[in-house]
């Protein structure tokens, strides 16, 4: 597999890594164009793992990745000279100045001293930090502890930039303002972003392209315009009861579902469709109050391409003694919580003492 830093930032194919029994990725291939792209998925989702797999802080069990043209695997520190890293997590060094602390990662990515003192400034001042840069970082708020953890991605200029959850822990007020800063990074300063959230609303806010990852696969990927198609439908809406409306386009042969009193969800052949809602509002003398071709969602491309949960893999001797032991201890709760009787912490007891038999299952990043 060879990569093409001038078509996409990042390229994988076939990526596997397991903790364990644990398939963290499962054969992820994804293309991630240049922009602002979204990496979208519920908390285990593997969106960690593969933040981490791309700066070549894990090593694929199986399959190839590349970041701006280098091998995670075997060039990984050339490929972090050029790449910056916001970590969900608080890891900042209290008792350090915000000014100090940006400067202090910019020397280690290569700048001179002198340099690296005006471009940690330059940062802060670009994420709004500018007039408190010289205050000790645990004396931040929450919020401004993320601008912090920003700045120390992006001032090395970098090429990518991994943001794993910003707007984690924010109120909505804080969560605007990162997300705009996370837009002009990447449209105004031409820096690439990749955005790891679980939530729907940050990633449709700011991001260009969004990859969908489940269970450690790829459930959809590409550009968010192309994703969030038009549908075959229509909805009305009304101003008063939309019963006789929906009789009179069911009478022309149209299909129609009552998404509630005063809305309609209308099927959509062509345009003529609008004329004959039109003429059906006025036939009933029906009040319209809105009428637009449904699009599809974030969350409407998310939910649809869910798979349900595989099935669990049958259980060992260890575990099913254990779940025979929590079944056991659960009716005996039931039972003593009915009876008022003592039976409740020997039946808890005897639950605990089967599940320490239980394998260890290992943790998924």
């Amino acid at each position: 597999m060879t990569s093409d830093p001038d078509q996409q930032i990042v390229r994988t194919a076939d990526l596997v890594r397991r903790f364990g029994r644990v398939r963290a990725l499962d054969g992820a291939t994804i293309g991630v164009p240049h922009g602002c792209t979204g990496l979208l998925g519920p908390n285990g989702a593997g969106k960690s793992t593969l933040i981490k797999v791309l700066l070549g802080l894990l090593k694929p069990d199986r399959g190839e990745a590349y970041v701006a043209g280098y091998d995670v695997a075997r060039q990984p520190r050339a490929l972090r000279a050029v790449v910056g890293y916001m970590p969900e997590h608080d890891c900042l060094p209290n008792d350090w100045l915000a000014q100090d602390f940006v400067r202090h990662m910019a020397e280690l990515h290569g700048l001179p001293a002198r340099a690296a003192i005006q471009r940690a400034s330059d940062t802060l001042y670009h994420v709004g930090l500018g007039e408190e840069r010289f205050r000790a970082i645990g004396g931040f708020s929450t919020g401004m502890k993320q601008r912090v953890k920003l700045a120390q991605a992006l001032v090395h200029d970098p090429r990518l930039m991994l943001l794993d959850e910003p707007t984690n822990g924010l109120d909505p007020a804080g969560r605007d303002e990162m997300l705009a800063l996370i837009g002009r990074t990447a449209h105004e300063m031409g820096i690439d972003v990749i955005l790891s959230s679980h939530l729907l609303a940050d990633v449709e806010s700011v991001a260009d392209s969004v990859v969908i990852l489940s269970g450690g696969r790829v459930l959809a990927q590409g550009a968010l315009r192309e994703l969030m198609t038009a549908t075959p439908a229509i909805t009305v809406r009304t101003q008063q009861d939309a019963a006789s409306l929906a009789a009179a386009l069911r009478a022309r042969g149209y299909a129609v579902a009552a998404d509630g009193p005063r809305e309609l969800r209308v099927d959509y052949r062509s345009d003529d469709s609008y004329d004959a809602i039109r003429d059906a509002a006025v036939e009933t003398d029906t009040g319209l109050v809105l009428l637009k071709r449904r699009v599809l969602s974030l969350e409407d491309v998310y939910l649809s391409d869910q798979e349900p949960s595989p099935p669990a893999p049958l259980p060992t001797a260890g575990e099913g003694s254990t779940a025979r032991a929590l079944s056991a201890g659960e009716g005996s709760t039931a039972r003593a919580l009915s009876a008022g009787e003592g039976s409740t912490a020997r039946a808890l007891s005897k639950a605990k003492g089967s599940a320490a038999l239980t394998p260890s299952m290992g943790a998924t990043a």
